[in-house]
Parts: C-alpha cells; structure tokens; sequence
C-alpha cells in the first residue's frame, strides 16, 4: 500500500531548533520523528511512501540519499508553493501517480495505531475517505468529529469552544482516501482538508471514522514534544526506547560506550559516546549521542541533542538543547526553554520558558 506523509510544514512552535532541522528530522528517543512514522506505516505493509515536503526538503534528501528509511522507498514530492494540506494531498498524489485507495499521515505525529483495522473499516463501509480519531481531555484545540452509529461522520467541527464539543473525538491526522477524493481538491491555490474537503465529503456522507485509543501524541510543542520522548523512554510504546539500547537497571537506558561516572536516574535514555561526570546528576532525560554533562551540572525532564555540553554546575530542566551547543558553566535553563544548534549560552545566564536565540 501506498501513503502520503505530510512534512512540509516550518515547525514554528518549535524553533530555534526548526530553524536548522526540519521538525520530523528531530529525534524523538534516538531515532528521527520522520522515522519512527514510516516504521509504523511498514508494520502495517506500507512499502512506498511520498513525502509531501515544503520547507527544508534537501534535509530530508541528505538524510535518505537513496530513498529508503524504516524499509520504505520514499519518493519525494516537492510543493512550488504552500497549499495547505488537501493541496499537498492531491500535488504529493499527483507527483507519484497515486491511483488506488492510499494512507494520508502527518509528519509530526507519533501513534500506535491499528492501521490495519482503518484501512478494513473503511473498505467494509465503501467510504470516499476514513479519518483515524482519537479522544482527547480538551478538544477545543483540535477538529471534533461526532458520527452515526454506523461511523459516518455527521459534521466536522475545527476548534469548537470546550463546552459545546459535541463530543471529546478528534481528527487523529491519518486518513484513508480513494484516488476520486483528488478530484474535488482545486488546484492553484490553497485548499484545507479539515476545512473545505472533508465538510463536502460530510454533505455527500461518504466521510467516515473511527475512534482508537491507541497511544497518540502530535508532537507539534516544546511540552509535547518532551512528552514524546519520555514515553517512548518510560516505555509506554514498548521497549527497548531505541534500537540497540541495552538496559542497565531502574528505568535508564545506555547505547553503546556511554559513560556514566554521575548518577543517572529512570527513565532516561543515554546515547552513544555520551559522559556524566563524577558529581553530575541526570533525571528523566534523553542524551544525545556524544554529550557531556560535566561536574556538578544537573539535566532533568530534558532532551539533550547530540554533541551537547553541559557545563560545571549548571542546570537544565524541562528544555530541549540544539545540536553541538553548549550551556556555560552555572547557567540556569528553566521550563520549557528550548536553545537552538550550535549555540554557545553564555556562563550564568538564566533562561524560562524561552527562545534561545530568540
């Protein structure tokens, strides 16, 4: 089977780190965004994947030079221009003559959900289009899709107000469409699928749904983006965090000629070649390969890129630090920080809830 994967968009929320790095190519537990979503999409007989890309596509060829990734071949749609997601739907289609019933997924969610069971689902009820939901406590954020009994979707609600949500299901980001669904997406501008598409398709009652409960994270935040990788490294997605890592007891996770002469404390995951020295203190947290947290330094509830470096005595918590970047000695980086690559933040300064550089 086939599917569309949506990367094209900037990662705003998350810069300064999208500034350098396309979103999906951050790793979330060692392993790239990008590449933990085609893995799911293989377990599920994907086998070809077009990447509906936007903005910094040549990461995305440098990463994958030989179109493959996670045992899918990638081919690799280029958007001239924006187009919202139902115009990088159809242009991404298009490009790699997609012309039987094929998966829609975005880039920047991570799920364990039975792929499976939505592409039978949706067969069994002969839909246009089957949209993948799942529940959530706030929905207000999100596009609601209450149904029939039969599973038909009866509207398409984007962000209602928390109290008149017709129900807590959401747009989950994975549909299933048939090739005919193409031809009602205009081309030569900007077209929504949650917005225009879908409703049509409601008016038509050829939309259905169904709702999962399966493990399900958009990873669009710094908060969010955290919480994906504490997850996987607490190993609510099963385990090992990533391939190759070797338990060492309580929670903490090591890949190969990590050296852990500090206290480290589950769940963290400590990447290849990465030191916490002696005195060093490192709590609930992902270390990239190659970081050294130093003397006295403390990382806590934090994702650590590669190549990092914590200086003596200074404190991370709750922040994500850049590729090859350095955090000075007695520095505080405070919740929910987020400091680009290759940065070198200055001895003592204290960071919250910031953007650095900003």
């Amino acid at each position: 089977m086939r599917a569309v994967v949506l990367v094209g968009g900037e990662g705003t929320r998350l810069r300064p780190l999208t500034y350098d790095v396309p979103k999906q190519m951050l790793p979330v537990a060692g392993v790239t965004m990008i590449e933990r979503v085609l893995g799911q999409l293989a377990a599920h007989g994907v086998d070809d994947v077009v990447l509906s890309m936007g903005y910094r596509p040549d990461a995305f060829l440098a990463a994958f030079p030989d179109g493959t990734a996670a045992g899918v071949s990638l081919h690799y749609a280029v958007e001239p221009e924006p187009l919202d997601t139902a115009g990088a739907i159809r242009f991404a289609a298009a490009d790699a003559g997609i012309d039987q019933t094929f998966l829609v997924v975005n880039g920047d969610v991570l799920t364990d959900l039975d792929v499976t069971a939505l592409v039978a689902f949706h067969r069994h009820r002969q839909a246009s289009a089957t949209i993948a939901l799942t529940p959530v406590e706030d929905p207000s954020a999100f596009g609601v899709v209450p149904t029939d009994d039969a599973g038909r979707v009866t509207a398409f609600i984007e962000k209602p107000r928390r109290e008149t949500a017709p129900t807590n299901l959401i747009n989950a980001g994975t549909y299933v469409l048939e090739p005919a669904v193409l031809d009602r997406i205009p081309t030569g501008r900007k077209v929504s699928v949650e917005r225009e598409t879908f409703p049509q398709l409601v008016e038509q009652g050829s939309l259905f749904a169904l709702a999962s409960d399966a493990y399900w994270i958009d990873t669009g935040t710094p908060a969010l983006y955290l919480r994906a990788n504490r997850d996987l490294v607490a190993g609510l997605r099963g385990s090992p965090p990533a391939p190759g890592a070797r338990d060492v007891g309580a929670g903490v996770w090591v890949l190969d000629r990590a050296e852990l002469a500090g206290t480290v404390e589950g769940p963290a995951l400590v990447g290849e070649g990465a030191t916490v020295a002696e005195g060093a203190h490192v709590r609930s947290a992902v270390l990239g390969a190659g970081v050294r947290v130093e003397e006295g330094a403390s990382v806590e509830g934090s994702v650590l890129l590669d190549r990092v470096v914590i200086g003596p005595g200074a404190r991370v918590e709750g922040s994500m630090i850049g590729h090859h970047s350095s955090v000075g000695e007695g520095s505080k980086i405070m919740p929910t920080s987020v400091v680009g690559c290759g940065v070198a933040v200055e001895p003592g300064t204290v960071l919250e809830d910031a953007r650095y550089p900003g």
